[in-house]
């Protein structure tokens, strides 16, 4: 192969001079090349070094580094004014907290809910990048030689630049914007993705912390959705359908609207939406008698409040057999959401195309005393938390008012009610029964698959120290199950023996005063309601 004989010499510390035989050539073979005496070694390894991590990452780094250049060097028409811009009004997630109130501005629920979505999904990944991120990765910021004057910023940041602080929130704001409502995300993504891509034109970051704070952005998304799932992970119940009269454009349903439930916008969008239906609008004093009224002449009777007021117009519907037509309103709304209904336009669509399904009531006894639940029926230290949540809404507010009862109702430290169990008495701090089976995704509230499953959901906490754990507890457990400090079942029928006079029992919002014998049964399939096919 070769004309004479090959040899290198290699001029190694102490061994210089000594020719070695090369590897794969015999000692036969002699040569010269251009004059100079050569040897090579036989233990040379002539073949490519196969990249290891340390050569790998290297050169990821060298790639990292002529990207940004590369993004350096290159003008990019139009961006000069905007993208230095738009990385400042991100410092400290300003951009998107004021993303978030025009969202929130535009009334929706679903808007409200990205936005609040978005906003979580922002503190987690802030939080992660700034007390794991940038402390475990401290990487220095790259040397701003080859970015022009006119791209940098004014102040440029003080912090490590592995990963990017900035990227990271734009991707978990978008990512969890989109989650919850894919046209917002829509809107929200080319504006997060102009920010991310600032931060390598401005030169204060490499585009791999870029990639690097846009993937933990995502995944705090994703965290938060597993923590609390979006609405379309909560399949609403679509049996047994119920065939309902179609009203067009609404002609035939009296909807009867409580002003105090900040329900006008609701009330503006259903009049948009069905022209030629008929709201009356009552103070909550007036409720009952207007729903009344409205059966009397109403095909549909239709109602916009918060539980208490939809409880009121659910028994008004059962006792003249009318189905019902649920406009969300008030503080809670927890029979609209488990039923698939969120605004004007979901209940409106169903009204034009009558459809609907039909649920069961819960319904609750003690001597003359009878009533009806949709959502639950509650003994203990639950009707106290309500009846001092009512004591204070009108000054703070409901959902305040609601934290301050649950602070000094856990802080009373007081036993409600009492069971005999095994022949002995022993206090409870709640005995909670819903109308159908309660079951939690991560910490979401609770919410009904069915709601004509025809169970009730008991669960029942025992008494002893510390009730905001125990109740917790029991809250964060799923039905049929038990521990020291709760247990839960599901019957169709429970009966309550020598109820204390005095006692306390909240169904729906609403609290009334029950003794002796109480009966909790179901009555399947009773009401006929409103519902769009195919609601999230």
């Amino acid at each position: 192969m070769w004309g004479g004989r090959l040899f290198a010499r290699l001029g190694r510390a102490g061994r210089r001079g000594r020719p070695y035989e090369a590897s794969g050539c015999g000692a036969d073979r002699e040569g010269t090349l251009a004059g100079t005496r050569l040897c090579m070694s036989p233990d040379v390894d002539l073949t490519a070094r196969k990249p290891g991590p340390r050569l790998l990452g290297n050169r990821l780094l060298a790639l990292d580094c002529r990207l940004f250049e590369f993004a350096a060097a290159r003008h990019w028409p139009a961006a000069g004014p905007v993208l230095p811009r738009l990385s400042r009004s991100a410092n400290h997630g300003v951009l998107w907290f004021v993303a978030a109130a025009a969202m929130a501005a535009s009334r929706t629920p679903r808007a409200r809910r990205a936005a609040a979505r978005g906003l979580a999904s922002l503190t987690l990944a802030s939080a992660a990048i700034n007390t794991v991120g940038k402390r475990s990765v401290r990487r220095p910021r790259p040397v701003l030689d080859p970015v022009p004057l006119v791209r940098q910023l004014k102040r440029q940041p003080i912090t490590t630049s592995f990963p990017s602080g900035h990227s990271a929130s734009a991707a978990a704001f978008a990512a969890g914007v989109a989650m919850e409502s894919p046209g917002w995300g829509a809107v929200v993504a080319p504006v997060a993705f102009s920010v991310a891509m600032s931060r390598v034109y401005t030169g204060v970051h490499f585009p791999s912390d870029v990639l690097a704070g846009a993937a933990l952005g995502v995944g705090a998304a994703f965290a938060v959705r597993g923590l609390v799932p979006t609405r379309d992970r909560h399949a609403p119940p679509a049996r047994p359908r119920a065939e309902l009269p179609a009203l067009p454009e609404g002609e035939g349903l009296v909807v009867v609207a409580n002003t105090a439930a900040a329900t006008a916008d609701r009330v503006r969008g259903l009049r948009e939406a069905l022209p030629r239906a008929e709201v009356v609008e009552c103070a909550p004093e007036d409720v009952p008698g207007e729903l009344c009224k409205a059966a009397a002449r109403a095909r549909v009777l239709g109602v916009c409040g918060g539980d208490g007021t939809v409880n009121t117009a659910a028994e008004v519907a059962l006792r003249h057999g009318l189905p019902l037509a649920v406009l969300p309103g008030g503080t809670l709304n927890h029979f609209a959401l488990d039923l698939g209904v969120e605004d004007a336009r979901s209940l409106s669509r169903a009204v034009r195309q009558g459809e609907g399904v039909r649920v069961d009531i819960g319904r609750f006894s003690c001597g003359a005393r009878r009533g009806i639940f949709l959502n639950t029926c509650a003994l203990g230290v639950y009707p106290e938390l309500v009846r001092e949540r009512d004591r204070w809404s009108h000054r703070i507010g409901g959902w305040p008012a609601g934290v301050w009862a649950a602070v000094r109702v856990l802080r009373a430290d007081r036993h409600p009610l009492e069971a005999e169990v095994g022949g002995r008495p022993r206090p409870l701090w709640l005995l909670f029964a819903g109308n159908g089976t309660y079951h939690r995704m991560g910490l979401a509230p609770g919410r009904r698959r069915d709601l004509a499953d025809g169970l009730l959901d008991v669960r029942v906490v025992h008494g002893g120290r510390r009730p905001a754990l125990r109740l917790l507890a029991a809250a964060f457990a799923g039905p049929l199950t038990r521990s020291p400090v709760h247990a839960a079942v599901t019957v169709g029928r429970l009966r309550l023996a020598d109820v204390a006079p005095g006692t306390l029992l909240a169904y729906d919002g609403e609290v009334t005063e029950v003794e002796g014998d109480v009966t909790l049964e179901k009555e399947p399939q009773a009401l006929a309601v409103y519902r769009p096919a195919g609601a999230a």
